[in-house]
């Protein structure tokens, strides 16, 4: 270790208590809590917001999707400069940084403004996302951590429930901006009352150095991949799709060699079940991320439905997730989790096909059922996949796989609105959503369902390719 290293060195992790324990999962599931539940509110409020503002269709698409594309352009940098300085510190970053832009959006005069800031609040998303586990990680010893990941994990799934209930009837009764800021009370519940009950600090034991290289090429790749995504139909798309490709994987060939990376994609190479594992997911959020969007549209412009009564249908797919996921957690001890997975890949497939081929006349009941099938499927898979992934790896590598699923699970999800603004592009082009269009509206959202259909062969095959886990 060079002098340089030795001044920069952070000191021994400080003792943990049970009540520092205690109150770091309270400070981590609050917030993992407050971002899906604004999350899901937000996708409840993107008709009315619409209307009020007068979006085209695909600007009214970039959305979500523009929190999702700085979310995933910069998470693997904050997760890098969190092992450097202190998890808990970015944590906090992000937290101030949610409470900032949410008010900011909340007063958003315009469309343009709206995408620009979610961008803000994306950047300030994607400090939580490289820090919450990591958080969980440092404080608990290795046989209590499966616990608190797993209550992480669970009120993430009720933040998502939630969403749509809670916003729905914030946005019916308030307007579509309270939707922004429906995190805030307990956003402010961090910072104020459990943060300072988290004492100390914790990060890497040699502090290393910031690969900023790496991280403006990774961040370029993504942005290159999404915007040529969403304008596919043309030469400029097809162009930037490839630009973004090359610079991913000068990313990805650079990282190998770094002492520090920024992603530590060794496991990619060296772990079959790891990698194949880690492709399903990423799939597979791709393929499910955008349904209760998608549906959000199809229930308040094609069957007139209010935000509320939205809200009341889109309960059924997280209601199911989070009922079923405990379920199948324990289940995937016994059974072989590449067959598990699979399975809830294929009824997953069943539900989108089922989705696709909803129009205006459909009934609620169908909907609903569609919705409660695919959150079947995902149950299915998610938390099997999980099982698979960590059961996977050797004792030490828990945390540069952490980061590798959280990764994951945002690119899927950026993937999944990159699929969605494609699909509306071709189809609606810059039109408003308005009773004129709504035929090419509903021939957008049966062609988003269908290409997530698609994607769930590619998915199957990872899943099934891994390798078996249990020996007989």
């Amino acid at each position: 270790m060079g002098q340089a290293d030795t001044l920069t060195a952070p000191g021994p992790p400080p003792p943990v208590t049970p009540a520092v324990q205690r109150a770091a999962l309270w400070m981590v599931a609050v917030s993992a809590f407050a971002q899906p539940l604004m999350l899901s509110s937000v996708t409840v409020a993107l008709p009315a917001m619409a209307r009020d503002l007068a979006l085209s269709a695909v600007t009214l698409s970039w959305i979500p999707l523009m929190f999702l594309l700085s979310s995933a352009a910069t998470v693997l940098a904050f997760g890098r400069l969190a092992d450097m300085y202190g998890r808990k510190r970015v944590f906090v970053w992000g937290s101030s940084g949610l409470v900032v832009s949410s008010l900011l959006l909340a007063s958003a005069p315009n469309g343009e403004m709206l995408i620009a800031l979610r961008a803000l609040q994306g950047v300030s998303a994607a400090m939580l996302y490289a820090t919450q586990a990591a958080i969980v990680v440092s404080i608990f010893p290795p046989q209590r951590r499966g616990q608190a990941l797993g209550m992480i994990a669970s009120v993430v799934y009720f933040g998502l429930t939630a969403g749509p209930l809670v916003g729905g009837w914030l946005v019916e009764h308030f307007g579509w901006r309270v939707a922004f800021v429906v995190n805030l009370p307990l956003t402010l519940c961090v910072l104020l009352f459990l943060v300072p009950r988290v004492t100390g600090e914790w990060q890497a034991a040699r502090r290393g150095h910031f690969d900023g290289r790496g991280a403006v090429i990774y961040g370029l790749g993504i942005v290159c991949v999404i915007g040529g995504a969403t304008a596919v139909h043309g030469l400029r798309g097809a162009l930037l799709m490839g630009v973004g490709g090359l610079l991913l994987w000068q990313f990805v060939r650079g990282q190998r060699g770094l002492a520090d990376p920024l992603f530590d994609v060794s496991l990619f190479f060296t772990n079959r079940v790891f990698a194949l594992s880690s492709l399903a997911a990423l799939l597979m959020y791709t393929t499910t991320f955008s349904i209760l969007v998608l549906v959000s549209l199809h229930l308040q412009y094609l069957k007139g439905l209010l935000p509320t009564q939205a809200g009341l249908v889109m309960f059924a797919q997280p209601l199911v997730t989070a009922v079923m996921s405990p379920l199948v957690g324990r289940l995937s001890d016994r059974l072989e989790p590449r067959l598990l997975a699979s399975a809830g890949v294929l009824v997953t497939a069943l539900g989108l096909l089922a989705l696709g081929a909803i129009g205006h006349e459909s009934s609620l009941a169908r909907i609903t059922a569609c919705l409660a099938l695919t959150g079947l499927g995902f149950s299915l898979f998610a938390s099997t996949n999980a099982n698979a992934i960590m059961s996977s790896i050797a004792a030490g590598q828990q945390g540069s796989a952490s980061s590798a699923v959280a990764t994951m699970r945002v690119l899927g999800q950026l993937c999944s609105m990159g699929l969605v603004a494609m699909a509306f592009s071709l189809t609606m082009g810059a039109a408003q959503i308005t009773p004129e269009t709504y035929p090419q509206l509903e021939r957008a959202l049966s062609l988003s369902f269908r290409l997530a259909a698609i994607l769930c062969v590619p998915c199957v095959f990872f899943s099934l390719a891994r390798g078996r886990l249990r020996p007989g």
